[in-house]
């Protein structure tokens, strides 16, 4: 199914100013019948019975053609169909006026979904209970009309296993538009529905390719080579992955997908104290390892310093205690406290 634009000329207020005007002629027709009439019910002439009978015809069938008229808003689109065929959709802002036996179709207009557009000022639990507050509201009808503008798809977060196997926590936000009204409405029985369970499993297929954190002899690509790639690390190229792999499944619904961008990763619940006590040790391998090259590097640059100028001959039991004294004093957690020797070294 193809779209297709109907290419109706903005006509909408003449049709109206027209239809007003054959109620005005209707109604002056009804009243010009009716003061023809005997109070008997006799006739005074047929003309008068021609008039009164079309300004009765006039009045009770009129409002068939108002049913024709439909206003849209900038980036709005309106799908028409004539019993049950599609013949066209209407696109760009205007009052139009098309067939009135023409009806709008849209199948996801009552759907709301975490996404702009569709979130309200209230949760769904305050709005149940202020109406059943009020005990009588009045219900409003979706409208038919399809919003061509850019909008944001935030889904629930989803507990996800790494490559790894690691449960994490992941959150996306999809930037996405309709394209083409036809194939939303027509080729998916609910496009933000699909679109919400296609951005879902396009969430899971990529993140199980990736590891939380770089980890070693891991594929993200595909290619046979171990790499670097990691949820963290590499969150721009998992975020156009999931983009391309969205825009794949959603392209016969009529929809582009703008950009896919993460919203939130961390580890799940259950694993995430594990996993800080984890990443904590392995800070604090890093730093000692730091702190150890560091102190032997400061040892060697002052025994060569000592050795060059012959400041102090040493034999290599002293040289050995004044390395061990060294790395002590370097590599320790708190300052040090030296006992000094006020007696000969021999």
């Amino acid at each position: 199914m193809n779209e297709k634009i109907l290419k109706t000329r903005k006509n909408g207020m003449a049709a109206l100013l027209l239809i007003m005007l054959l109620y005005a002629a209707g109604i002056a027709a009804l009243i010009y019948g009716a003061i023809g009439l005997d109070q008997d019910g006799s006739s005074a002439g047929a003309g008068r019975i021609a008039a009164f009978a079309a300004g009765i015809t006039w009045t009770c069938i009129g409002w068939i053609p108002l049913l024709g008229l439909k206003v849209l808003k900038p980036q709005e689109a309106l799908v028409l169909t004539l019993f049950g065929k599609y013949i066209g959709t209407l696109k760009g802002d205007g009052f139009y006026y098309v067939n009135p036996f023409c009806t709008a179709f849209n199948p996801a207009a009552g759907t709301k979904l975490r996404q702009s557009g569709d979130v309200s000022g209230e949760s769904p639990a305050a709005a149940a209970a202020a109406v059943s507050a009020k005990g009588d509201i009045n219900l409003q009808m979706p409208s038919k009309k399809i919003s061509l503008k850019i909008m944001t798809l935030n889904n629930n977060r989803q507990k996800i296993n790494d490559c790894l196997g690691n449960p994490i926590e992941i959150g996306i936000a999809v930037m996405w538009r309709v394209t083409d009204t036809a194939k939303a409405v027509f080729n998916v029985d609910n496009y933000k529905e699909y679109l919400s369970l296609q951005c879902d499993s396009a969430l899971r297929n990529i993140v199980r390719l990736y590891p939380y954190d770089v980890a070693p002899n891991v594929d993200t690509t595909g290619d046979g080579v171990a790499d670097e790639g990691s949820l963290r690390g590499s969150s721009e190229i998992v975020a156009a992955r999931i983009r391309d792999e969205i825009q794949q499944k959603v392209e016969n619904a009529g929809i582009e997908i703008v950009e896919a961008r993460i919203t939130y990763l961390a580890y799940a619940p259950e694993i995430a104290a594990v996993m800080l006590q984890r990443q904590q040790a392995s800070a604090i391998i890093d730093a000692r390892k730091m702190i150890v090259d560091g102190a032997v590097g400061m040892v060697e640059m002052a025994l060569e310093r000592l050795s060059e100028n012959n400041t102090v001959q040493l034999d290599e039991e002293r040289k050995a205690a004044m390395v061990s004294n060294l790395l002590v004093v370097l590599c320790g957690n708190h300052d040090a406290q030296p006992v000094v020797n006020s007696g000969s070294l021999y």
